[in-house]
């Protein structure tokens, strides 16, 4: 009789019914434990969510996951407030969790550091000697000045500081260096990490770690009457939706009057920017062309994909959940050419525009919703494209898949 494998599984932030980091942690332990045993180790708060998901939604696979969980004691932790913090605490977490586990007496075959890092936040797993894994993990590049001209100077300054704090930890991080060294396999986001960690090309993949459920589950792409652009995400600068909001109002402009009236823009999110992106549409008289929508829940932005056009989405992000979750609807992608969304789409499914000066970055943005309005063809086939490239590389069954080779080659 052959023993499956045991995988100790850390995972900062799990939750099912949630999107983004919590998603992904939810996701991955599942599908480790379609080929392995997985013992997941996440945060105390996510139990709840996790044991009433389980409950609620039984599935065979659970057989093969046992939870834990590990929390720092209170006086560790009093001073964190949601995301303020986080990171601190993360590192904080990843300490502790070592004497947590040793405690536990477990029987595992490989350890996996999962979710919630990047190629500057070290992971003490190695402290453990059996064969690891690291990742996936994430490089966010410096921010280009220009982006960041219509805010406020304190994101500057933030992102500016934000980025001699990586550099102190790429350089001079015992923490961060043994990490790498010991790391059997590193899966890698995007093709800044292994630059910036040095590694060597047989210790690492490079693989999205953003995927997403088949909302959609449709084998056509249905025709649309109208001309619907969607952008999803935070109110934030890193998010970059005055460039969406410019470069559509730019490509309303290109239009005949008659073909304006069949174009709309959603931005669906809430944040801090939030006001200021008001005062864009009232500036470029786009009130009658662009919606903004809060937060809803998923099934209800499911809806909104169906019905959208083209995911409109120039982040300066590494990451970005929502790219997978528009491909799947066969929406063509329009985003920065950078080491986020830029890798995640090719040119069959979308357009990714150079990060040059400001003026120029608009026109380009706009310049490919206007290909995809009047040229009827090139929309048809790169929405089939879409369709095709969440198939083959961003549903969670390829996450799985990939962490199964890895797993087969250690």
């Amino acid at each position: 009789m052959i023993t499956k494998q045991t995988i100790l599984a850390t995972c900062y932030a799990v939750n099912p019914y949630k999107g983004s980091e919590d998603a992904m942690g939810w996701n991955f332990v599942y599908q480790i434990a379609r080929f392995r045993r997985v013992i997941a180790i996440t945060r105390e708060n996510n139990r709840p969510d996790i044991e009433k998901y389980m409950s609620e939604n039984p599935d065979p696979a659970y057989e093969s996951i046992q939870f834990l969980y590990f929390d720092l004691p209170y006086w560790m932790r009093f001073w964190k407030n949601g995301s303020r913090g986080a990171m601190l605490y993360y590192y904080l977490w990843q300490k502790g969790i070592i004497s947590f586990i040793k405690k536990q007496k477990l029987n595992v075959d490989i350890v996996h550091n999962v979710n919630f890092h990047n190629d500057w936040t070290p992971s003490f797993l190695w402290k453990l000697k059996k064969p690891m894994v690291w990742g996936p993990v994430g490089h966010h590049p410096l921010i280009p000045k220009q982006y960041l001209k219509d805010y406020s100077k304190k994101y500057l300054i933030k992102d500016r500081i934000t980025w001699m704090v990586k550099n102190f930890f790429w350089k001079f991080s015992y923490s961060l260096n043994k990490t790498a060294k010991c790391s059997d396999h590193i899966w890698c986001m995007n093709s800044g990490v292994p630059e910036k960690l040095n590694i060597k090309q047989s210790e690492y993949s490079i693989y999205p770690s953003v995927a997403s459920e088949d909302f959609y589950g449709k084998d056509d792409i249905l025709p649309k009457s109208d001309f619907t652009v969607i952008s999803v995400g935070r109110f934030v600068p890193l998010k970059g939706f005055d460039l969406t909001i410019r470069s559509f109002a730019r490509f309303i402009a290109l239009l005949s009057n008659e073909d304006q009236k069949k174009c709309k823009l959603i931005l669906v999110g809430t944040g801090e920017q939030k006001t200021f992106y008001q005062s864009l549409i009232r500036r470029y008289r786009m009130q009658n062309f662009i919606e903004i929508i809060e937060w809803i829940d998923r099934r209800a932005l499911m809806k909104l994909y169906e019905k959208s056009s083209v995911f409109l989405f120039p982040s300066h992000e590494g990451a970005g959940m929502v790219v997978p979750e528009a491909l799947s609807f066969g929406l063509p992608v329009v985003c920065l050419k950078n080491e986020g969304p830029g890798e995640f789409i090719n040119h069959r499914c979308g357009f990714t525009v150079p990060q040059q000066e400001y003026s120029e970055t608009v026109n380009g943005l706009s310049n490919a919703l206007f290909r995809l309005f009047s040229e009827k063809n090139l929309f048809k086939e790169m929405s089939t494209e879409a369709r095709n490239h969440y198939l083959d590389r961003f549903s969670w069954e390829k996450r799985g898949e990939h962490l199964n080779q890895i797993y087969n080659k250690l």
